[in-house]
């Protein structure tokens, strides 16, 4: 019953985000995004996950370029080139789910480019890893095996999370990891798969806001979903 809550927020979430990331176009701002974002939970009578969490501002992360997580929405208008990322989470019937994607503004170098479809498909990859019987090492082995073939890294300082009763639950899903190791994942369990990759040195340092930078000032690309194990395989919960 919890699961099946999960993936009706999950449906709502993602139609949210989606509408959101279709709203990205140069002179546009990261509040005006936030904003949309806030609109379209209210007219969909669910709650914003992270507003208030943590002292965070807004519902939305809107993370720019060198950001790789927890971007602040503000005044800052988009620009051809720049590489953004979204990220959201809901409440809805007292259950959270959380997703995120990484959008380019045309015209983009091809390196950036390259970084936004490798991490999607590293996403894919981390989803198809996790299965009951399975470890967190397996699913962190599995997305940074695919991320280091395309010549990019996984942040090792951030990580994925269970998620359900509250925005952030146990296991931790790290990006990384030795195949057996870690914990063992079991039917029931609800994860939030968070792919963080970097075209440079993986590198992270954090800023008084709580903004997440690239140390060395390159592009950063976020893509996640919430999932379910169950005994009849891996369900992916933030699908429109």
């Amino acid at each position: 019953e919890e699961i099946a809550s999960m993936r009706e927020g999950g449906r709502i979430l993602a139609r949210i985000l989606r509408a959101v990331s279709r709203a990205v176009e140069p002179g546009v701002t990261t509040g005006e995004l936030d904003a949309l974002a806030e609109r379209l939970i209210h007219e969909s009578g669910v709650a914003a996950a992270f507003k208030g969490y943590r002292n965070f501002p807004a519902a939305l992360c809107v993370s720019m370029n060198d950001e790789v997580v927890h971007g602040i929405p503000g005044t800052r208008p988009l620009a051809a080139g720049d590489v953004v990322g979204l990220d959201l989470g809901i409440k809805h019937r007292g259950l959270f789910t959380d997703t995120a994607l990484t959008v380019g503004i045309e015209p983009l170098t091809d390196e950036a480019r390259e970084l936004i479809r490798v991490t999607r498909e590293a996403l894919t990859v981390g989803v198809r890893a996790a299965r009951p019987g399975a470890t967190t090492g397996d699913v962190g082995y599995a997305i940074e095996s695919f991320v280091r073939s395309h010549g990019f890294s996984v942040v090792r300082d951030l990580v994925g999370h269970g998620v359900g009763s509250a925005p952030h639950e146990d296991p931790a899903m790290p990006n990384f990891g030795e195949p057996g190791a870690g914990e063992v994942l079991e039917p029931g369990m609800t994860l939030a798969i968070e792919p963080m990759v970097v075209a440079g040195d993986p590198a992270v340092v954090e800023a008084l806001s709580g903004v997440w930078k690239t140390k060395d000032g390159r592009n950063s690309a976020h893509f996640e979903h919430t999932v379910a194990l169950t005994r009849e395989g891996t369900q992916v919960l933030t699908l429109a």
